[in-house]
């Protein structure tokens, strides 16, 4: 029996990895030896949640594609608790399913939990009617409204704040007694 994962994969606007090697959907892509994660590994790189591909991929100020893959074969799976990713793989064998539209990624976060959509947030560049469509969805969510303004409206100050509080410095005289 073959191991199979679904996930996701980010690619430059013109549907290449990182590296600039050509990918086209509905094909499927294979590599000799074992999978190794990593710069210099051996294998395709893909994360089972997408937002975990923001990682890899500047889509707050460059176009970036996402695609739904199936990696096979031989799979190796990463976690990096410092940062918290996790359930990232390379595998010996991919196959790009389809390329999702923009519609299709907004929609997809219209439902997920909010620590998901906060780190959605922190690397994808959403339009004004997008934000708008998530801060309604998720409008009880206070962390996800903070993301929301910090990442995507560039609100310093929103994670200093709290409601009703004023912090003010003290002059350097009140600091010497």
């Amino acid at each position: 029996m073959e191991n199979t994962i679904r996930g996701y994969k980010a690619f430059n606007a013109d549907l290449t990895n990182r590296y600039g090697i050509p990918f086209e959907e509905g094909k499927k892509y294979s590599v000799n030896g074992h999978a190794v994660f990593g710069n210099h590994g051996n294998g395709f790189h893909f994360c089972e949640r997408l937002e975990d591909t923001l990682r890899y991929f500047d889509a707050m100020d460059g176009e970036v594609l996402f695609a739904e893959v199936v990696g096979s074969g031989d799979i190796v799976e990463y976690s990096d608790e410092y940062y918290g990713y996790y359930d990232m793989y390379a595998a010996t064998e991919i196959e790009v399913l389809r390329v999702l539209t923009r519609e299709d990624i907004i929609n997809m976060y219209l439902s997920v939990p909010g620590y998901r959509m906060v780190r959605f947030v922190q690397g994808f560049r959403l339009s004004d009617e997008e934000k708008e469509l998530m801060k309604c969805s998720y409008a009880e969510d206070s962390d996800v409204m903070k993301a929301i303004s910090y990442y995507q409206d560039g609100d310093k100050d929103v994670y200093s704040r709290e409601k009703g509080r004023v912090y003010t410095k003290k002059n350097d005289s009140e600091n010497k007694n």
